[in-house]
């Protein structure tokens, strides 16, 4: 059989758009599976946001629950005043520091599974259109 030289030949056409995420996303992880400096780089950014947000919650701790016995000793009062038939420091303590605590809790968890999804989509952006 003989081919004839008028016929078209084929050409594959491309999304440019499309294959420049790719490879962008591909070079991202590439660059952290290889853990080159880029990679380093990336995964220093996430763990410093990582650890921003850990001192930030750990801040706030120290500064309303770990000021409870600050505030006991400096006003001497607050040790023996009775709220709903209750000393005032058993309420702030049963009462008050356990809400906060689980609302740190809360709140830390949340941000940091945003940051955690924020480097993936980083990593690997979802792909549109599918």
């Amino acid at each position: 059989m003989t081919t004839n030289p008028t016929t078209p030949r084929r050409v594959r056409v491309r999304n440019s758009r499309a294959t420049a995420g790719r490879s962008r996303r591909q070079s991202v992880r590439t660059e952290i599976d290889n853990q080159t400096e880029l990679g380093e780089v990336y995964m220093r950014s996430l763990m410093r946001s990582q650890l921003r947000l850990a001192v930030g919650v750990l801040a706030v701790l120290a500064l309303t629950v770990g000021l409870l016995p600050a505030l006991f000793v400096v006003a001497p009062a607050t040790r023996t005043t009775q709220v709903l038939g209750l000393p005032l420091p058993w309420l702030l303590l049963g009462g008050v520091v356990y809400p906060v605590l689980i609302g740190l809790g809360a709140f830390y968890v949340h941000r940091a599974e945003r940051n955690e999804q924020s480097f993936s989509e980083l990593v690997e952006p979802a792909r549109q259109g599918r």
